[in-house]
């Protein structure tokens, strides 16, 4: 039986926090990297060292959801760059469900 999903009737069927968490998995893999990484990706990992911390963010909750949908193109260009086809299309999939 195939399950479908669709964002703007309902969430249900869709999980949204564990593949954005599965993909920050994936980007780390990346970033964690000095030979792929740039100041951008390093202020990046200081932003995803906030996520659940308003305490630190001055108040402000973010979470993967978040940072994807504001930084979707450079997690398109990194993943691509990197010829990781698997991110690219968890990446797909969250962009349509989730995003």
């Amino acid at each position: 039986m195939t399950t479908t999903t669709d964002r703007y009737v309902t969430y249900k069927n869709i999980d949204c926090e564990g593949n954005s968490k599965r993909l920050m998995e994936m980007l780390r893999a990346h970033i964690d990297d000095p030979e792929k990484s740039n100041p951008f990706w390093e202020k990046f990992k200081e932003m995803l060292d906030k996520i659940g911390k308003p305490a630190d963010n001055n108040g402000r909750t973010i979470d993967e959801i978040f940072l994807i949908h504001t930084y979707i193109n450079n997690l398109y260009e990194i993943f691509e760059e990197q010829d990781d086809s698997e991110a690219l299309e968890l990446l797909d999939q969250i962009e349509r469900e989730c995003c």
